[in-house]
């Protein structure tokens, strides 16, 4: 039911034309123009997208498995959104062009159900930092339970 409903809601936005304005023209338009005057290239943006999306999903662990997850997916998600662009600006194949406009819907719902999650989750346990945690790698190590047996 969700993959209908995907497609339900993508082919609503781009009845209406409420979503990505040129990109979500029909197919046999957009694919026939150029695309916009930039010194953007298809390459470039991919480049980006997967520069920015690898650095941001870099968190921290927090020690919530849940938290972890969503501040790692959100970029992640965020990335492919940016390459479902990027292949509407210069791509020409409908299947794939389809692909990366449902891409473009279904992900940035799914970023916004992973926000509301961040948001309702409880606050991030913060590191210990107390004395109990320390210990000192300085001194000599201690014999192995096996090396004083011989």
């Amino acid at each position: 039911m969700r993959g209908a409903l995907g497609f339900a809601v993508t082919a609503a936005l781009m009845a209406s034309g409420l979503v990505g304005g040129r990109m979500m023209m029909r197919p046999t338009l957009a694919a026939s123009e150029p695309p916009a005057a930039s010194s953007t290239s298809f390459d470039a943006m991919m480049a980006q997208s997967m520069t920015r999306m690898h650095a941001d999903m870099m968190v921290p662990p927090s020690g919530d498995p849940d938290r972890d997850f969503a501040a790692m997916m959100i970029p992640h998600h965020e990335g492919a959104i940016a390459m479902a662009k990027a292949e509407l600006l210069y791509g020409k194949d409908p299947v794939l062009r389809r692909l990366a406009q449902g891409i473009v819907v279904e992900q940035g719902q799914e970023i916004d159900v992973m926000r509301r999650a961040l948001a309702s989750l409880p606050k991030a346990p913060q590191p210990s930092t107390g004395a109990a945690h320390s210990h000192d790698h300085s001194a000599a190590p201690a014999a192995m339970p096996s090396e004083t047996r011989r």
